[in-house]
């Protein structure tokens, strides 16, 4: 059988290398194609050599639309407004369309529902095993505790990250609003500030810190009367991401159109 076909958004970044790494480290799968923004200073590199990898063939372009007619599969995390571009790309393509970016408001989640009419798109706020099996405790911490105890959510990321709350402290937050049954827009708080008064039962808060070169760190606070629970996941490493990407773009190939997560690839949906 030959192997999946594998094109990497935005190639040149931290996570795009990670990417092009992972595919170089998986069986199964090759990198067939990498893109990056025009006017990129890594456009006609290697995709391989930036990676570390050492050279694949692969010269990083700006014309994504070519690549795509190639391929089976696309990696992406880079920024929503690109990344609902290139789902009606993949959308033509008929490809997996495998989604680890952040800031995604409504808008762009209804192209993504259109695009997964005719692509298998999976998209996760965080592609780790770790994180996905995180959510499913908090779904079952959250519904197995009343509406008295607390929810809070606290998140850690480098100083470049670019979007509060993190896409995995919101992925947190929905698990646990499910587990509660609630809707999560209408109960979280963001942020607070000067004299708030006192915390509305129920609601589901978010604190988001940023500070230097650290990954990714969340902590889900389930807090009732006299005692507290803390449920947390550390990340030390990008590169579980990017295997996580991988592992859902293999998950996906040859399966129906349609819009799944990570709960999904890792048979959690319903834990």
């Amino acid at each position: 059988m030959s192997s999946m076909r594998l094109i990497v958004a935005g190639a040149a970044g931290r996570m795009g290398r990670s990417l092009v790494r992972a595919i170089s480290e998986t069986d199964g799968v090759e990198l067939s194609g990498a893109f990056e923004r025009p006017g990129s200073p890594a456009l006609g590199k290697d995709a391989g050599e930036l990676a570390g990898v050492g050279p694949l063939g692969v010269a990083i372009s700006d014309d994504p639309l070519s690549l795509v007619v190639e391929a089976d599969g696309v990696l992406d995390f880079t920024t929503p407004d690109a990344t609902v571009a290139l789902s009606e790309f993949a959308a033509q393509g008929r490809i997996v369309h495998v989604i680890g970016t952040t800031g995604l408001d409504e808008p762009h989640l209804a192209r993504l529902d259109a695009a997964a009419r005719h692509a298998v798109v999976v998209r996760s706020g965080n592609m780790s095993l770790g994180v996905n099996l995180l959510a499913a405790l908090v779904r079952q911490a959250a519904a197995a505790l009343g509406p008295d105890w607390d929810i809070e959510v606290l998140e850690m990321h480098h100083r470049a990250k670019v979007d509060a709350p993190s896409g995995t402290a919101l992925l947190l937050g929905e698990a646990a609003a499910e587990g509660r049954g609630i809707s999560l827009a209408q109960n979280a708080v963001r942020s607070r500030d000067g004299h708030t008064g006192a915390r509305v039962e129920g609601t589901i808060g978010f604190a988001s810190l940023r500070g230097g070169s650290v990954v990714g760190e969340h902590t889900v606070i389930l807090a009732g009367a006299g005692e507290r629970v803390e449920l947390g996941h550390r990340a030390e490493d990008r590169m579980i991401f990017a295997r996580g990407a991988v592992k859902a773009a293999i998950w996906g190939f040859r399966r129906k159109p349609g819009h799944y997560s990570m709960a999904d690839v890792l048979g959690l949906t319903g834990v």
